[in-house]
Order: structure tokens, then sequence, then C-alpha cells
């Protein structure tokens, strides 16, 4: 049945993993930050290497088994650092490709990473705009894994993955898995860097979302970008000799409120 959003949630080889334990806990708070929507409008899609050991799903979640090779450069620092991006986007992309292929039937599509949090809002902005384009996170939080505050940044879509609802037939999917080019599957799929300004160039720009829309979950194990936490990033030592910077961030820093909690992190505060 075609659903007014999709979720794909690429997750990678078991052999990419460095702590399985720790991918499969950051992928259930994922799973139970998705399923906490407001609209029932929406369907997920998770895909992964067949034989991975995955958590018990709520409703309205698939999975698409797949016998893809582990990615040999997974690790940053292993190679230059355009060699390890082109092969995490080509094994990410082939991921959501077969994730996009086996849900059938779409609205508009939304790539969730498996380490990160959406507005329980997002089905519901869906459903109220078929026809729309789709939207781009403009402004979402970023979470220190385990911490109480979260940071708001102001251009969310360029810093996380977690951060487009485009309809589908925008991303003119080949017919088949075989029918598509590793170049298509990089720069369509397996990066959010490129979407955007290939669909302003024709004319097909997307929207503000207008709320903050995600959570993007920083200094943990699993991480590829290996990215730092919220402090480290944001309020380096340099900071105090920039006092009206510094008031700038701090301001930006939130501890995190009940309604957020039930918002992000699908919790029944």
């Amino acid at each position: 049945m075609k659903k007014a959003l999709t979720f794909v949630i690429p997750v990678r080889h078991q052999d990419n993993a460095r702590d399985w334990a720790k991918l499969k806990s950051n992928l259930t708070a994922t799973v139970k930050s998705i399923a906490a929507q407001e609209s029932a409008d929406w369907k997920a899609i998770i895909v992964a290497n067949r034989g991975a050991d995955l958590p018990v799903l709520p409703a309205g979640f698939d999975v698409k088994w797949v016998d893809f090779e582990a990615n040999p450069l997974h690790e940053q620092g292993s190679v230059d650092k355009e060699t390890f991006y082109e092969a995490v986007r080509l094994d990410k992309g082939r991921r959501i490709l077969a994730g996009m292929l086996h849900a059938g039937a779409m609205q508009h599509v939304m790539v969730v990473d498996d380490d990160d949090f959406i507005s329980n809002k997002l089905a519901a902005l869906a459903v109220s705009s078929p026809q729309a384009n789709g939207w781009y996170i403009r402004e979402g939080y970023v979470w220190g894994d385990g911490s109480n505050y979260v940071y708001r940044f102001a251009d969310f879509s360029k810093l996380c993955g977690t951060c487009y609802l485009i309809r589908a037939d925008l991303y003119e999917l080949p017919a088949s898995f075989e029918q598509a080019s590793d170049e298509y599957v990089k720069r369509m799929l397996g990066s959010h860097i490129f979407i955007r300004d290939f669909l302003e160039k024709n004319g097909k720009s997307l929207a503000p979302v207008p709320f903050v829309g995600a959570v993007y979950r920083v200094g943990h194990v699993g991480s590829h970008s290996k990215s730092a936490s919220v402090l480290t990033q944001y309020f380096p030592k340099w900071l105090v000799k920039r006092p009206i910077e510094l008031l700038r961030r701090l301001r930006r820093l939130s501890f995190i409120s009940s309604s957020m909690r039930r918002e992000y992190f699908g919790e029944k505060v």
C-alpha cells in the first residue's frame, strides 16, 4: 500500500561495524523515533545484510535482506578522503536503492541514518502536501551520544544525511537494481550533498521543513564521520576570546525537555 512517507534505513555490513551491539542499540533508538510519528500514514524499510542481528521491529517496519559484500574501504583514514567517500557512497547508495525498489509505490521518501532521530511531525507534513517536490531540514539538533542537551544547527541539511523528504518520482529510479549505474547510485542516493542541487537545476526545488526536523547523533564509536562531541565541535577553547560568538552559540544549546523526548526520541513522558 502506498503511504505518504516511506523511510529507508540503510544498515552497513556486519563486518564493517566496529561494535555491532552498539549499532543495534542505536538502530533500536532510531526505530523507536520513527515509530512515534503522529500520523500513521508511513512505512519503513530497513536494508541489512542477510544474517544481521536486528532488533525486534514494531508495526510499519519491513526488512529488505541483501547479500552485498562488505565495503573494504569503510574506515576513514585507510585511504585518501575522496576514495573513502566514494566507497561509502556506493555502498550506502546500493542499500538505499534496494530499499526503495523493495518498497514499491511511494509518495515521498526519506533516508534515515541508522543512528539518528526524527521529528514525529514529518509524516503529517508529507500527508499535508502530497504533490510537493519535498522538503529539506533547515534546522536540526546535534546531540552528543548519551548527553542531556542538544545544539540547534542552522544549516542542518549540509551537516547530516537524515535531512530530505523527496517525492519518490524525482529520484528517477531505474526499473531494476541492475539498470542503475554506479554514478547514479553515488550521486542520487549515496550522499545527501548532491541531490538538492540536482533538483534545483531541474526546476524541482525543495522547501524548508517548517520546524526543527531531526537530531544528528555524534560522538559514538560507530560513526562513519568519526564525529566529535557537541562541546568539542562547537565550543572550542578559543571561544573564550570571542564572548559575542560564545554567547550566540550558548543560545543554541538546550537541555532536552520532556516534549523533545516525545517528539524526537519517541519517549512517552
